[in-house]
């Protein structure tokens, strides 16, 4: 099936938030390219300030995507007129070669990478969380993905369980048993993310210590030492009281997804239960703290 690639030109600061926008409106997939740099997969770290001032936001849609409508929402979500876009049409095997020249190893911290499965790791010695991002959210590149793995490298994870709630493409599950974590369970309303953080497992080695489910299947006395969810601000106030129970006592909770100015909306559900600080990467914020005795 040929699919619909549309690239916009973007300046830096705006790039994220077009992205963010063209996932809201249905893209199947969405990359970020530096305009200028002849080597897009090079090694990046977050620690690093971004080099290319423009850039250029690719999403991908099925073939009969009404551009006209897209753009109209664009409008809306980012609330500026979209940068005019150009467009061509992929076939499958055509699309399969772009979307994996968007993607390049990250590093999160000295010993941490995050790398795609047909890049060799840039150093063997570290912690390399190998993914096949397939259509699944999570390779590491956005802020709040960046933001969680920072602080689980942080964590004592030793004879720790996990839950990854939201878990995409299961970066952040994988990354924790990696770590040294016991288990990882990963929960995600889509089937398809499940199947993709699975195969993930099996890539890095670790499907042994970890089990995937959808929320009305997860057992209901389900809980976890360290209890991440990167997901968005509406279902992070929604469900603060099932993710919450989620958490055992003693232990801790992250959660990612939301922007500055959605602080207030979040935060009040969970102050009481959890010792809160924040964390701030560009316009994106991380709620982290141990569970109140």
């Amino acid at each position: 099936m040929p699919w619909l690639q549309v690239r916009f030109p973007a300046e830096r600061e705006q790039a994220q938030q077009l992205s963010d926008a063209l996932e809201e409106c249905g893209a199947m997939s969405v990359s970020i390219e530096h305009v200028g740099s002849s080597d897009a997969w090079v090694e990046t770290d977050w620690n690093e300030a971004p080099v290319w001032q423009q850039s250029r936001v690719i999403a991908l849609f099925p073939e009969h995507t009404p551009l006209d409508i897209v753009l109209d929402q664009l409008k809306v979500l980012t609330g500026a007129e979209p940068p005019a876009p150009t467009t061509d049409l992929l076939a499958d095997e055509d699309w399969a070669s772009s979307w994996m020249s968007h993607y390049r190893p990250l590093k999160m911290n000295e010993n941490l990478w995050v790398c795609p499965s047909w890049i060799t790791p840039p150093d063997p010695r570290a912690i390399n969380v190998i993914l096949d991002p397939g259509m699944a959210f999570g390779t590491g590149d956005h802020p709040t993905t960046a933001l969680c793995l920072e602080w689980l490298a942080e964590q004592d994870l030793a004879n720790k369980d996990v839950m990854d709630y939201g878990c995409g493409s299961g970066v952040l599950a994988i990354a924790a048993l990696k770590l040294g974590a016991r288990s990882a369970t990963a929960v995600d309303i889509d089937p398809q993310a499940l199947d993709v953080s699975r195969r993930n497992t099996v890539l890095n080695g670790v499907s042994d210590r970890f089990q995937a489910f959808l929320p009305n299947t997860l057992p209901a006395d389900t809980t976890a030492d360290i209890v991440i969810a990167n997901i968005l601000a509406k279902p992070l106030a929604e469900l603060a009281p099932h993710i919450s129970a989620c958490v055992r006592p003693g232990g801790r909770l992250a959660l990612s997804g939301l922007l500055r100015e959605q602080v207030d909306m979040v935060r009040p559900h969970y102050e009481k239960p959890f010792a809160l600080e924040q964390r701030q990467r560009g316009e994106w914020i991380l709620f982290a703290g141990g569970k109140r005795a």
